[in-house]
């Protein structure tokens, strides 16, 4: 998506350990207009799929996520990185965080995830795919579908994309990053 590889080489920097920061745009500042376009990409890419609702993890998924659930005109869940003490009957899943280099246990309501939902998974980053993992297993302890996985930004050179393209999901990215080579972000034609 030229919007958003735009954005990234504008705004975007590359810090030690190949992490992209982009706070800028998405995951601390959020430019609205890339996100309308974002939730329009994922909504041309996933409307025939039959999507029952959106799952996300929170936080820097939600933005997006949230766009892409209203164009679908569908409920939005986002998975708590904490579980609140009003959580009676969780479904969860640990999870390890490359940027934040820490474990956390995400977690929902179970039921917010009905056994005849067909979910599509949108978040901001892939590049192992522990988020995904985390995510999978706890739609894995329901009867629900994952139908679909949408990301606004891959790190193709990391393990997650072929995790995913491997386990047969939908597998939907707007920007996809080859290699950080000498400060260049290089994206997939």
């Amino acid at each position: 998506m030229k919007l958003l590889v735009d954005a990234i080489l504008d705004k975007g920097k590359i810090l030690e350990g190949n992490i992209l920061k982009v706070d800028a745009i998405i995951n601390h500042q959020i430019d609205p207009v890339l996100m309308d376009q974002i939730g329009e990409e994922f909504y041309n890419h996933f409307k025939n799929k039959g999507i029952t609702k959106v799952i996300t993890v929170e936080s820097s998924g939600i933005a997006p996520a949230m766009m892409c659930a209203l164009k679908l005109n569908v409920p939005l869940l986002f998975l708590k990185k904490a579980q609140p003490s009003t959580m009676a009957n969780p479904l969860t899943s640990e999870v390890f965080s490359y940027t934040k280099n820490k474990q956390y246990t995400l977690c929902a309501e179970r039921s917010f995830i009905d056994d005849n939902d067909k979910l599509l998974f949108i978040d901001d980053f892939l590049a192992n795919g522990e988020a995904f993992r985390g995510v999978e297993k706890i739609i894995q302890q329901t009867n629900a579908e994952l139908a679909g996985v949408g990301i606004l930004i891959e790190k193709s050179f990391q393990s997650g994309h072929d995790y995913i393209v491997n386990k047969g999901y939908d597998f939907y990215s707007l920007a996809n990053i080859t290699s950080f080579d000498d400060g260049k972000i290089t994206f997939a034609e």
